[in-house]
């Protein structure tokens, strides 16, 4: 495919603003539709980024031919029901994280891009942070051997809020969402399956119905462990810090900026074409298009993280 690709953006808030600004960056891809409940929000966005068409109704876009991708930014409880949607419709889909809230979801947008031999792909975007990327360059050049990562997963979200803090319309989750990030970045990074996995979590919150503190562990086959801390209670610092620490080195993770153990940082300027993950992975999904070829995150290659989700879930239950 040499022409440019035209997509759909569902979902108007604080992850679809993302992925308008990393495909500005893009050459050869334009966003022609843009979906979102908030009819007024959505044309405000749209008029921002020159988008032509608007629709709170998926179906809409999915119905215009020259839809070639849709990227769904969307409520985790519909991602795998719109992902099949797309897939149905003829479309490319590229699902936010978590591909779906149960693994009988994952399974069938998995079966389903089997069946159609479409590109769909998972936002795990830690495959595709330069940090990481640096990381995962040096094992497979044979330079670095994980033999533990710590993870630290951390939010101030005792009420609804999204990223921009504004109400949410549905209930984020650590299990389904936050920790589906480490999960498949640990498998991912030591390229060994998780064969071991437990978990427990605190209380759970008498108006969201959540747990808002988890414990993951995990073993991979080649030996390799993890420990996962998550927690909607935290008063700062936010966000997912990692350390990775192996055979030859130990390397700490914050966001974009990658240190040593002995907290010198690390150039990562040059690891990829951007520093912007959302960026790097919308472009995965668009070189896959062209190239009619699997994408890293595909569906089917982060299926066996929501296996592991859902054995955790499991033992929480």
């Amino acid at each position: 495919m040499t022409k440019t690709i035209k997509v759909a953006l569902a979902g108007a808030g604080a992850f679809g603003i993302k992925h308008l600004d990393g495909i500005k960056n893009i050459d050869g891809v334009e966003v022609v539709s843009l979906i979102s409940r908030d009819l007024e929000k959505t044309r405000e966005v749209a008029a921002k980024y020159g988008i032509s068409h608007v629709s709170t109704d998926l179906a809409d876009s999915l119905a215009l031919k020259e839809v070639d991708a849709v990227i769904l930014c969307t409520p985790t409880q519909m991602h795998a029901e719109q992902s099949i949607a797309c897939m149905k419709a003829g479309k490319h889909v590229q699902v936010e994280i978590p591909l779906a809230d149960t693994l009988k979801g994952a399974q069938e947008v998995v079966a389903l891009q089997k069946q159609t031999g479409l590109v769909a792909m998972c936002g795990h975007t830690r495959r595709f942070n330069p940090s990481h990327q640096y990381v995962h360059n040096k094992i497979k050049a044979g330079e670095f051997n994980i033999q533990q990562m710590d993870v630290q997963t951390y939010f101030f979200r005792r009420s609804n809020m999204n990223a921009l803090g504004q109400p949410r319309s549905w209930t984020d989750h650590l299990l389904w969402h936050h920790a589906a990030h480490t999960v498949d970045l640990f498998a991912y990074q030591c390229g060994s399956p998780i064969v071991k996995a437990n978990a427990i979590q605190g209380p759970i919150h008498p108006g969201l119905g959540i747990a808002m503190d988890m414990s993951i562990q995990l073993k991979a086959a080649n030996g390799a462990i993890c420990t996962l801390s998550l927690s909607f209670n935290n008063d700062g610092p936010l966000g997912t810090f990692f350390r990775y620490i192996g055979d030859s080195a130990t390397y700490l993770a914050r966001y974009d900026d990658l240190f040593n153990g002995k907290e010198e940082k690390i150039d990562v300027s040059q690891v990829d074409v951007s520093m912007n993950g959302i960026e790097l992975q919308d472009r995965e999904f668009f070189a896959a298009i062209r190239e009619g070829r699997e994408p890293n995150a595909s569906v089917a290659k982060v299926l066996p993280c929501y296996q592991v989700l859902h054995d955790l879930e499991q033992q929480l239950s």
